[in-house]
Order: structure tokens, then C-alpha cells, then sequence
């Protein structure tokens, strides 16, 4: 502090407690200490805040109590200037909170990041807002009182980021997820968003912390927090709770740990919020009496310079980042506002819980957003008109704290009808979940209760004693159903309620969204899951829906937009398609795409650019982002300036990482096109033909590349065989190929195998010199061991040259054949496992292969003889004699038994002449006559084949 108050009683109103907090300090620590400054300083922090001309209204985050107070305060005051701790940035949304259905988040969300670590993309801040919670009422009320002004003074989202760590944070107290390890879907609504929230009351010396915890007989800190503050603050006037949450603010920052980025964040918030503010004032000329400043508690005993509107420091706020910022609403829910910020689950449904019940039992009328749903009309603006009770000044405020403090604990009265209600409907969750409870189970309960809560000193059980006893008893062994005994008790003491944002409020994109799959006449606002069918054969107009679901898939999370029937490839559209829509679940994702542009083809054309010219895109990548472009945007321009991107990305890699991706879609585009245009773009012949060159480039180095796998090498001589005759027709060189395979010089089994099944496609091996090769390996004791890395070759080379596949079906054949069983059997698991690994997809066309080799029935498996083995019949002498239609002739029957054909021949050739009888010229010389008419030509061939 800059100075302390005296302790006089006409300047200070706490002189009483000063007094006894040092006799307090003297007696426990032996003489004034540490401890003393510790004590008297609080007091200095609660005098100084209650000094200050600019009301201060302390709060905590998701609080009854303080949202109580607040809607109190605001009716009996009534400021013309709300000060509130938000970012600055995220009031244009303010407004759009009638339109949604609490819980909601308010986001500040950026894509691209300028000024932040790339890695750090996409940024997002949330704020969530409950209705119980002092920050929607003192939004309400500004909102909806005329002539209210609503001022946020917190940083910026984009200093959230330029002050804090991205990952920093405190885990939660507890996990919100079900026995089973399954988290709750609603948990994860905020995403990887950072989370802002008024008033994070919370010990940061862990000592404190367990030592409260110890003492007050609770598991967690949010149960202390209800039991010592919150209930007794719920019945305490203005006066007294500003004061305790002055003090508690005072002592959590006082023994906060040494933690000196965390403690410059936060007195940087301070300074900053102090220096908007008095800016505000000096700008607009209001005066601080009619003001009201709602900040947390941890803030609202600072002791900067800046503190005050009369602050001597002058802090200069930094400038914000190049990044564009996002602003939008998302869903929330009560278990991602728990996982968001530590809090123990279910929590925030018993806050919500108790919220209802000091209405119900004070008769404060809260604020509600008017148009909200379950606002009422206009009595909260008929109430606002009424004068203002002028609040006590600062510096004559009683002192509160000292008979708070002092007051014995108010024990409540036991509320059987409530506990006992609360035992019935936790056995009837119980049973509906799968439990075998009972009536005795109910009574157990509520006996349990009542036990644990004398245990812990206490009048009356509170939901957490309720919830322990619920477990003790009804939970024995193990949890037959989804959600244990824990999560029951949460979803029965409130519900983990689930904010919706309104059509109003969305953004373009998911309004535009929505709009256009209006024809399914579904409610896709609604959480769950929507089935869709769509008959686009006897309603075309459903083929739009179709379009806009088949980009939702793509764009947003799996799950949102999921197809149970119908299927999109190129050149094939479904006629009928069934759909699993869950869009109101997933409505953050949506939301977040309107972030990124106001169509959701704009968004699909910007990603697909993003992610074809990004700094690790690979030629797989571009031309899977080409088949999306003509997939779904049927985008002629984009798919070809994305084509000749990839022939740009593929002449700069240096690596055959990709080539199993790249020959599938190249082979799928070649197809698409063949079919679909009269000629192919010009980039896919620029791509095969430098593709053709490239592979052949690096053909011999990945064959001995330890790296690069015998997959990836297959893929790439696929490539080379399966577009060479288009890369010949544009002016590639065989040679080149051909140089490419004899320059290779694989060490491994299964680089050989493939190496000699390119021999074979190129002609320099032949079949047979393959199979004499394979029989070689059978007859080598020393190279059996290794057989099954040669068919692993041998089925990869199936994909550049599939016309080997009996080849392979003999070489697996034989092994079976010619292997004893004692070298067979231990062999055998590692030929499984290797063909299984590495040329699982393979298999097929090996069995297809098999099945039209080997024959069909069993009985015919003993006389069966297999191609490979059997042997060639002798031909027939060729100068014998030919007899029409005779039994050992060699002659065409069919022709002599129906002459009509060839006469019909002879006719159009001018040829008479008569068939001979069968038998008549049995002496007449037999063969070609012309040749021996002539047997000049006969004679030069012999002198030419003697010579060879």
C-alpha cells in the first residue's frame, strides 16, 4: 500500500478490530510479528476498499451469494455507470445474450495469428455467463434500465495471450467423467478455449488450502466455499458482505504464493482496469457515487498505485497484436464451466440450486434479459424507475466484519421433507441407471446423511453430505450403467444445464446453415441426434441439403454430420442418402466457422488453400485437396490452380514418403477426368509427366533407402507402370525407366522381390527365369528362413504389376509343396504376420487369383494337377495328310461339313472351283503348294537358319 489509515476513530471505522487483531497477534505469536503485519494489513485492505468514492462490489465467480447481493444492491442504488470486470473487446456481444438460452460463453476467437507462435493457432477466449452468477445481473440491469451506461475495463483478449501462458491453468478438483472413463460430451463445449471469469477466489498457498480443507471436515474447495461462505453470506446485508469479501480477498493475496509471473498478470489487470476507468470518468464527466465497479474479490483489495480513482500511477496500456479477433456466442453447460476452472463437479448445479432458493426465500427480484426465455415483462423496468435509496457514504460505513466475525455459526433447521424427497429420487435415478435399489436404499440414504452431517459438525446435511451418503449406500461393487452414483446426485441437485445460443445471435454462416436445411423439416437447434432421409430421385430440391451436409462433414467435427446410407466419390452422386445430424450439439463447431467466413464454401475454399500451400503440405496433401475441390465445390478453377500447385510441391520433395497416397488419387483423378471431360486438364499431363521423371529419379536411391518402406517403393513403380503409356504419349523416355531399374540394388528380400517383378514388366526377366529363381530360394537351406520377406515382395509387387499374380500364388504354393513340416510349422506364423503387416489390402486379389487356379470341389482336389507342373503336349506333324471331315485327320471338319462360307469367299474373290470328295485325293501332296511351286524363298530361309 502507499499509505496506511490512521487508526483514529473519527477517520477509520475499524479501529475496534485493529485492536483486538493485535492483542490476537501478541498473545498467539509471543510478541508483534509477522503475523500482526499479515492481520492488520487485511484490515488496511478492507478499510481502503470501502474508503474508495467509486463503490467497489466485490464478487466470486458462479456465486448466489454474491449474485444475490449484487441484485440487491443494484435495486437499492441504482448507478447510472456499471464498471465491470470483462474483456474490453466482448461488449458488442453483450446484447445478444436475450437471444440465448443460459448457460452461454461469450468468445473471442482468431484462426490465423499475427504476433502470436503459429503453434498457438487458433486462439480462443471464452467468458461464460450463468444466471446465477453477478455478472449477468449487473449486465441485465444495464441492459434494460434506460439510461444505464455498461462499461467492460478488463484487458483485451489479445492481451490475455500476450500476458498469460497458453497451457497455464489448475487442473480440476475432480473429475467430471463417469466411472467408466468416458468424459461427459458437455464438458468439452469451451474446447481448448481460455477461460476468463469475474472473481477467481481461490487459496494459491497450498498449505492454506488443505489446512481449510483439514478443518472444515470437506473434500474439496468448492464445498468449503459453500458451507463457510456462501450459505452464511446468503443472509447478510450489503454492508457485511462487501466487507467479508473484502477480507477474504485481502487473505488469499497476502499469503499468495511467490509466483511473480502470476502476481505481475494480475496486478497488471488492476492497473489497467483502474486507468479505463478513470479515463471513462474524465471523458464522460460522471460521478463516482453513481458508479458501480464489479470485480472480483482478489482484485478488489489491491494495493497498485493506480488503485482509486484519485491513483497517483499512470500505467500505459500496451498496444494490441496484428491478430483479428472473432466475437460470437457458444453454447456452455455447468460441466464445462466445472472442467474449465477447477471446480468440483457439480458444483455449479447446486450454486444454481441455492441461487433459487435464496430467491425464493429473500423475495428479491433478480434481473432477466427481457425477451429471454422465462423473462417476464416489464416490471423490472417499472421497478427501476423507482428513486434510488441513496447508499451511506464510504468513510461513515459501520463496521460489519467485527460482529460477522464474532457471530456464533447460524445452524440451520433440518428440512426432512426435502432430504427425504432427495432420497426417493436419487434410488428412482439409481434404478433408472441400472442399480438394484430399493425403498430400504432411500431410508439408508437419509439416515446417512443425518449421520455424516453430525460428523462434521453440521445442523443440517448439505448436497455434499447427501452425495457421499448416495454412494456409501446405493454404489456397492461396481457401476452398471453409464453414470456412477456421483454424477446421479449432480444431474438430480440441478442438472448439468445446457445453454442454446438463439437463431438471432448466431453468426452468417450457421443462420445460412440453417436455412438451407429447412426443407428437411428438422429441429437442428435441438441437442441429440436427428435422423434425415433424403429422396433426391423424387425431390431434386433435396439435393442442395445433400451438398451443404457432404461440406458439414468435411468441415466439422465427427459425429455432427454422420452418413448412414449414400456415399460421395468422384463421378458418383447417391439417389439416396440417410443422415445422423447432431448440429445442436456440436453447435460451438459451427459457430466457430462463422468465424472464418460467411458461406461455408468460403470456408471450405480457404482451408483447402491453407492446407495446400502450408509449410509441411506434401503432393498427397494438394491432390487430396484437390479431389475435395471437385468433390464438393465442383470448383473447375480451384482444382486446377491447386493441380498445378502439386506439380510444384512434388518436384521439391526429395523423400517417397507420399507415393502410396499419390498414385491413389492420381489414379482416381485420371479416372474422374477420363470419364468426365472430353480432355485432361493440363496440369494432370504436366503432373505425370514430371511425376514419370521424378519417381524414375529417385527410384535406384529408394531401393536402398533403410527408410523408405517396400510399400512406398511399390507404390512408386506403380506409378511408373500405371501412367506409362499416358507418360510415353506426352514425350517421356522408356530408356529413362528402363536406366532407372538396372541402376538399382536392393540388399533386403523384399526389395529383391519386387526389383525382379519390375525385371519381368520391362522384359528383362522372364516368367520362367522367375520361377527357376523362386525353386532356387525353396532349394536353399540357408535362404528359407528369409521366404517369407520374398512373398511380402512378391505380394507388393502386385500393385505396379498385378499380372504376377499367379506368379505369387505358384511361389506360395510351392512352398506349402516342398517344405517338410519341421521347417514348415515354425515357419509358418512369420509368413502370417509378415503378409498381414505389409500387404494386408493385397490379399484379396492373391484369393481371387487362387480361386480361378485351384478347383472348386473337394473331390476334384486328388486328380488335380497344378498349370505350373503340367507337361506340354507334343505337337503334330506338319506335313501330314489333311482329310475333310475323316476320323484321323488333321483338317477343319466344321468347315467341310458347311462349305457354303468359303464359297461364298471364293465368290467375291473370283475363284472357281470344286471341293474334293473326303478320301478321293488321299495321295495328292498335302501342305502349302505354293511353297513348293516355289521353293526359292524356302531355300534362302534354310541357308539363314544354318548360318545363325
Amino acid at each position: 500500500m502507499s499509505g496506511s489509515p490512521t487508526d483514529t476513530p473519527g477517520e477509520t471505522s475499524f479501529a475496534a478490530l485493529r485492536g483486538q487483531l493485535h492483542e490476537a497477534a501478541a498473545a498467539f505469536a509471543g510478541g508483534p510479528d509477522a503475523l500482526e503485519g499479515i492481520l492488520l494489513g487485511m484490515v488496511d485492505d478492507v478499510d481502503r476498499a470501502v474508503r474508495e468514492p467509486l463503490e467497489i462490489f466485490p464478487v466470486c465467480h458462479h456465486s448466489p451469494a454474491s449474485a444475490l447481493a449484487m441484485a440487491r444492491r443494484l435495486r437499492e442504488k441504482q448507478p447510472k455507470v456499471v464498471y465491470l470486470e470483462l474483456c474490453e473487446d466482448m461488449a458488442p456481444l453483450l446484447g445478444e445474450l436475450r437471444n440465448c438460452r443460459l448457460p452461454v460463453a461469450v468468445q473471442a476467437f482468431a484462426s490465423e495469428v499475427d504476433g502470436f507462435p503459429a503453434e498457438w493457432a487458433p486462439l480462443s477466449v471464452v467468458a461464460p455467463i450463468t444466471e446465477a452468477s453477478a455478472e449477468y445481473q449487473a449486465i441485465a440491469y444495464a441492459l434494460d434500465t434506460p439510461g444505464v451506461e455498461l462499461v467492460l475495463v478488463d484487458r483485451s483478449s489479445d492481451h490475455v495471450f500476450q500476458w498469460d501462458t497458453r497451457h497455464g491453468g489448475r487442473a480440476p478438483e475432480e473429475s467430471s467423467a463417469p466411472a467408466d472413463g468416458t468424459p461427459e460430451p458437455e464438458a468439452a463445449l469451451h474446447g481448448e478455449a481460455v477461460g476468463v471469469e469475474i472473481g477467481d477466489l481461490r487459496p494459491r498457498f497450498a498449505e492454506l488450502e488443505e489446512h481449510l480443507l483439514r478443518h472444515g471436515k470437506v473434500r474439496h474447495w468448492s464445498e468449503w466455499w459453500h458451507q463457510y461462505v456462501e450459505v452464511p453470506l446468503g443472509s447478510s446485508d450489503h454492508d457485511a458482505y462487501r466487507q467479508v469479501m473484502f477480507l477474504v480477498g485481502s487473505l488469499f493475496r497476502r499469503l499468495a504464493p511467490g509466483d511473480r509471473d502470476r502476481v505481475r498478470v494480475d496486478e497488471d489487470r488492476e492497473r489497467y482496469m483502474w486507468t479505463r476507468m478513470r479515463e471513462h470518468l474524465a471523458a464522460s464527466g460522471a460521478d463516482p457515487e453513481d458508479c458501480l465497479y464489479v470485480c472480483g474479490a482478489f482484485h478488489a483489495a489491491s494495493r497498485v498505485e493506480e488503485f482509486g480513482v484519485a491513483g497517483d500511477g499512470s500505467y500505459p496500456i500496451p498496444p494490441r497484436s496484428a491478430t483479428t479477433w472473432q466475437h460470437g456466442l457458444i453454447p456452455s453447460s455447468h460441466a464445462a464451466i466445472e472442467a474449465q476452472f477447477g471446480l468440483a463437479s457439480g458444483s455449479v448445479s447446486i450454486a444454481a440450486t441455492q441461487w433459487a432458493k435464496n430467491l425464493k426465500r429473500t423475495g428479491v427480484r433478480p434481473y432477466r434479459l427481457a425477451g429471454q426465455d422465462g423473462a417476464k415483462k416489464s416490471r423490472a423496468a417499472k421497478k427501476a424507475a423507482v428513486p434510488a435509496v441513496p447508499a451511506p457514504p464510504p468513510d461513515t460505513a459501520p463496521d460489519r466484519l467485527t460482529g460477522f466475525l464474532r457471530q456464533p455459526p447460524v445452524l440451520d433447521t433440518l428440512d426432512e421433507a426435502e432430504l427425504l424427497g432427495w432420497s426417493v429420487d436419487i434410488v428412482r435415478a439409481a434404478r433408472r441407471s441400472g442399480y438394484a435399489a430399493s425403498t430400504a436404499d432411500a431410508i439408508a440414504v437419509f439416515e446417512t446423511s443425518i449421520l455424516l452431517a453430525g460428523m462434521r459438525d453440521r445442523a443440517k446435511p448439505t448436497p455434499y453430505d447427501f452425495q457421499d451418503a448416495a454412494v456409501t449406500c446405493i454404489e456397492k461393487d461396481a457401476v452398471p450403467g453409464r453414470r456412477d452414483v456421483r454424477r446421479l446426485v449432480e444431474i438430480m441437485m440441478g442438472g448439468d444445464r445446457i445453454g442454446r445460443v438463439g437463431y438471432d445471435a448466431l453468426p452468417p454462416l450457421a443462420r445460412d446453415v440453417h436455412d438451407r436445411l429447412a426443407p428437411l423439416g428438422l429441429k437442428l437447434q435441438q441437442r441429440g441426434v436427428r435422423r434425415a432421409l433424403l429422396d433426391m430421385d423424387s425431390h431434386p430440391e433435396l439435393g442442395a441439403c445433400s451438398d451443404v451436409l457432404w461440406m458439414l462433414r468435411r468441415l466439422l467435427p465427427h459425429g455432427a454430420a454422420r452418413p448412414i446410407m449414400g456415399e460421395r466419390k468422384l463421378g458418383e452422386r447417391s439417389i439416396q442418402e440417410s443422415w445422423d445430424l447432431a448440429l445442436g450439439t456440436h453447435e460451438r463447431a459451427l459457430i466457430e466457422l462463422g468465424y472464418e467466413g460467411v458461406s461455408i464454401e468460403q470456408v471450405l475454399e480457404q482451408r483447402l488453400r491453407r492446407e495446400a500451400y502450408g509449410p509441411r503440405a506434401t503432393a498427397a496433401v494438394v491432390l487430396a485437396a484437390v479431389e475435395d475441390a471437385t468433390l464438393y465445390l465442383r470448383s473447375r478453377r480451384l482444382a486446377d490452380e491447386l493441380g498445378a500447385h502439386a506439380l510444384e510441391v512434388l518436384a521439391a520433395e526429395r523423400t517417397v514418403d507420399g507415393a502410396p497416397e499419390v498414385l491413389r488419387r492420381v489414379r482416381g483423378l485420371l479416372a474422374y477426368y477420363r470419364t468426365a471431360e472430353p480432355v485432361l486438364p493440363p496440369w494432370v499431363e504436366a503432373f505425370v509427366k514430371a511425376g514419370y521423371a521424378h519417381y524414375c529419379t529417385l527410384l535406384p536411391m529408394a531401393f536402398t533407402d533403410e527408410d523408405a518402406t517396400v510399400g512406398q517403393v511399390a507404390a512408386m513403380l506403380g506409378f511408373l507402370f500405371g501412367m506409362e503409356s499416358l507418360a510415353l504419349s506426352l514425350g517421356c523416355d522408356r530408356a529413362q525407366l528402363e536406366l532407372a531399374v538396372a541402376q538399382s540394388r536392393p540388399t533386403d528380400p523384399e526389395r529383391t522381390a519386387l526389383l525382379w517383378a519390375a525385371q519381368v514388366q520391362l522384359g528383362a526377366l522372364s516368367r520362367a527365369e522367375l520361377r527357376e529363381r523362386c525353386g532356387a530360394l525353396l532349394a536353399n537351406p540357408m535362404v528359407v528362413p528369409a521366404y517369407p520377406r520374398y512373398l511380402s515382395g512378391f505380394v507388393h509387387a502386385l500393385v505396379p504389376v498385378p499380372g504376377l499374380a499367379d506368379v505369387v500364388v505358384e511361389a506360395v504354393s510351392n512352398a506349402f509343396g516342398r517344405l517338410p513340416d519341421r521347417v514348415l510349422l515354425p515357419w509358418l506364423p512369420r509368413l502370417i504376420t509378415t503378409l498381414r503387416a505389409g500387404a494386408a489390402e493385397l490379399a484379396p486379389l492373391l484369393t481371387r487369383e487362387a480361386g480361378r487356379i485351384f478347383p472348386a470341389r473337394l473331390a476334384a482336389l486328388d486328380a488335380w494337377v497344378p498349370p505350373w507342373r503340367e507337361v506340354p503336349q507334343a505337337a503334330a506333324p506338319v506335313g501330314g495328310p489333311v482329310v475333310a471331315g475323316g476320323g484321323g485327320g488333321r483338317g477343319a471338319a466344321l468347315l467341310f461339313a458347311h462349305p457354303s462360307s468359303l464359297d461364298a469367299v471364293a465368290g467375291l474373290l473370283g475363284c472357281d472351283g470344286t471341293w474334293a470328295a473326303p478320301g478321293a485325293d488321299a495321295g495328292a501332296p498335302a501342305g502349302a503348294e505354293l511353297v513348293g511351286l516355289h521353293p526359292a524363298t524356302a531355300i534362302a530361309w534354310e541357308s539363314l537358319l544354318t548360318e545363325v
